[in-house]
């Protein structure tokens, strides 16, 4: 998705969109490129913090941006004045690997300033209506809240799944891994023709065949640029309904779809599902690709079957992100 914006109004009533949440207290890092990500880190306060988030995004400034590219920094803040002084730390930092520094804005909940120029001006409806507009032809979601909203959002009712859980697991047993693979990739692709949400009982047997990583790895192979919009979809109703024990699969699956759709809060925040004291290959594997500023284009140039054995402004905005909250930093991309 690309947004053509005229105003700085705009501009921050895009960033919303482009991130899938209403930042607040953060820093965000817009590229002048349409191939380049959009970056948004928690505000840093003390110096620790900002040698931090300079650390997280650097790496993978350098390696995707490269001398001579261009950021937009917007502090988004009550506080104008530090807003000021971070933003030209940080255009000084980026002037130190070749990276200039387009313009400096500010912005709170009500207006923006031009921290260059010393403009400023309120943010209005029509510059909000205008933005929603364009994401909805794209056919964008509208942007969650906040990013502590988007990650309640993939918490459900996991009760109802849990009850038919040892039911299941018991047909699989008397199953073959073979018949499970056949039902699970054919379920799938119902799922992406009809769109419905699968019942109860379809939703325990799916969660228990993926929990076999050959049967996962399988239905991982099916995403693609093209797919993954369905499967975000499929994958964040089974983390939302996904018990303890069978969640780290899925939630693996809403991360990988999630950033290989240009979504990487929504992929954190999925990670975030996986149950912690169950370590899970795939979901350290998306998470490598965030953080180190993986383009999506990239896994599909090298992509195979068994991921895991793998180890603009001007006129144009990309839909692309890495946000990355403080303790620990953790860069998020997303095209």
């Amino acid at each position: 998705m690309k947004l053509v914006v005229r105003t700085p109004d705009e501009l921050i009533a895009a960033i919303p969109h482009l991130l899938g949440f209403k930042p607040d207290e953060s820093i965000v890092f817009v590229p002048m490129r349409y191939d380049l990500p959009i970056a948004r880190v928690d505000l840093p306060i003390t110096p620790r913090d900002r040698d931090l988030v300079w650390r997280s995004i650097r790496d993978a400034f350098s390696h995707y941006a490269g001398t001579g590219a261009s950021f937009g920094i917007v502090c988004v803040t009550d506080d104008r004045r530090y807003a000021d002084a971070v933003g030209q730390e940080f255009a000084v930092r980026l002037d130190s690997i070749g990276i200039g520094t387009h313009m400096r804005l500010w912005a709170n909940d009500s207006h923006w300033g031009d921290l260059d120029s010393g403009e400023s001006g309120p943010q209005t409806e029509a510059a909000r209506e205008r933005i929603a507009a364009m994401t909805v032809l794209a056919g964008r979601a509208q942007p969650a809240a906040s990013r502590e909203s988007l990650a309640t959002s993939l918490v459900g009712d996991r009760e109802p799944v849990a009850k038919l859980l040892p039911k299941a697991r018991e047909a699989a047993g008397l199953s073959t891994p073979r018949a499970e693979r056949s039902w699970a990739l054919g379920r799938l692709n119902q799922f992406h023709t009809d769109g419905h949400r699968l019942a109860d009982g379809d939703a325990a047997r799916l969660l228990v065949a993926v929990d076999s990583i050959p049967i996962r790895d399988r239905l991982l192979d099916d995403i693609n640029r093209d797919s993954a919009g369905s499967h975000v979809a499929l994958w964040t109703d089974m983390t939302k309904r996904a018990p303890d024990d069978v969640r780290a699969a899925p939630a693996s699956m809403l991360g990988f779809a999630s950033w290989l759709n240009g979504d990487g809060a929504m992929a954190w925040c999925a990670l975030d599902q996986v149950p912690r004291d169950r370590p899970y290959d795939l979901a350290g594997l998306v998470a490598i690709a965030v953080q180190t500023g993986m383009h999506p284009r990239e896994w599909e140039a090298v992509r195979s079957p068994r991921p895991e054995r793998r180890t603009d402004l001007g006129s144009d905005l990309a839909s692309q992100q890495w946000s990355a909250p403080l303790g620990p930093v953790r860069p998020e991309q997303g095209m």
